[in-house]
């Protein structure tokens, strides 16, 4: 072989090694971009603590240690595609459609603002009715699981939608409305109820699960109360009530841009209050 081709074959070995660990790294990150924020990303973290305890057990030679370890990495590999079920199921119907490689929307300032705009609109012309409402803002943490328990809509955030949705004895209107961005995901989805003991016992299966699922995400709900009309709105586990429309538009400016002049102040004041 002369040298110029083991040049050749040296820089298309060194091509291809290149090109396998791209596609590797990216799909990797597309992963990880798909259970970002979710319950499956803690899952990993805790897996992550019991592989640096096994290394560091193995280095300081703590044999009993490292023995039970070993022991349950066995067990836990082979539970790792029942833990994950319902994420890889996810990838695989993301991937048969097509969307697995497709970039996550970013939400603008402006149309962060026009989302808080439409939602404010609905709550307040629903609170002037009596029209029980229970909308959810997705974070960072993924709300799949939740949006799938309902009716897909992927429709356009606007107020008239919003306020139809929750008209008393239609289809949508029993259950949760999950916004994702400037988009309905889902409607009439079910949502998991708060088990702290420590709620006033005034409060309904609406506001329970209104806060519930700001327990086990970083996710936003804001509740009408069908009742009294009464704009609440639930964040890290905890409810603000009685709040008017500007109070609302600021906490969820704060919560959804960043800090508004006056607003993170207000919701700490209130959670100070309320908590």
């Amino acid at each position: 072989m002369s040298v110029f081709a083991a040049v050749n074959w040296t820089v298309g070995r060194m091509f291809i090694s290149v090109l396998d660990i791209a596609i590797l790294t990216f799909i990797i990150y597309r992963l990880l971009l798909m259970i970002r924020g979710t319950r499956a990303i803690k899952l990993i973290e805790g897996l992550l603590v019991l592989l640096v305890i096994g290394v560091i057990s193995g280095w300081m030679g703590l044999s009993a240690l490292s023995w039970v370890f070993d022991q349950i990495w066995g067990v836990v590999f082979v539970s790792l595609a029942v833990i994950f079920q319902p994420e890889l199921r996810r990838a695989l119907e993301q991937l048969g459609r097509g969307q697995m490689f497709k970039s996550s929307t970013v939400l603008s300032a402006d149309d962060a603002v026009q989302v808080i705009d439409e939602i404010t609109s609905a709550v307040v012309s629903c609170a002037k009715t009596k029209t029980g409402v229970l909308i959810v803002i997705e974070r960072s943490t993924g709300l799949n699981d939740y949006a799938e328990s309902g009716i897909a809509m992927d429709a356009t955030v606007s107020a008239e939608l919003l306020c139809n949705i929750f008209v008393k004895n239609t289809p949508l209107h029993d259950g949760a409305t999950v916004i994702r961005g400037s988009r309905v995901m889902a409607a009439a989805c079910f949502l998991p109820l708060s088990d702290n003991p420590y709620l006033s016992m005034e409060l309904g299966t609406r506001h329970r699960a209104a806060i519930g699922i700001t327990e086990v995400s970083d996710a936003i709900s804001v509740i009408v109360s069908e009742e009294t009309g009464i704009i609440s709105l639930a964040r890290d586990g905890k409810l603000v009530r009685s709040m008017s429309e500007k109070q609302l538009r600021d906490a969820l400016q704060e919560a959804l841009i960043g800090d508004s002049e006056g607003s993170l102040h207000f919701w700490q004041r209130r959670l100070t209050k309320h908590g």
